[in-house]
């Protein structure tokens, strides 16, 4: 007698076990982990995006050509987005997590 390891009616020894997703399912899963990064980074990028146009700007105005001129602005920029947004980026992620294994059951058939 082979383990079930307890799933009633499946046993995980035999490699006969399918599962089948529905290819809309995979694609929406897809299509939501997508808009999730986007969603978690738009900030980040964003604060980057405008303090490097800023000091290129200024760069280009002072024909200062110095490329670590820009690095220390925008590592204390995003320093300060992170410590402003973290808390929502991270109970974001936790909530679509959470949602995500909520769906397992359903995902299987």
């Amino acid at each position: 007698m082979e383990p079930d390891f307890g799933l009633p009616g499946r046993q995980l020894c035999h490699l006969t076990w399918t599962v089948i997703m529905d290819t809309s399912t995979v694609v929406d899963l897809g299509r939501q982990a997508l808009w999730m990064t986007v969603i978690i980074s738009a900030p980040l990028l964003g604060v980057a995006l405008i303090v490097g146009l800023v000091i290129g700007v200024l760069q280009a105005a002072t024909s200062i050509n110095e490329a670590t001129l820009s690095f220390i602005p925008k590592l204390a920029a995003l320093a300060i987005t992170l410590a402003v947004v973290g808390g929502w980026q991270l109970t974001t992620l936790v909530d679509y997590t959470r949602s995500v294994f909520q769906r397992i059951p359903g995902l299987f058939t």
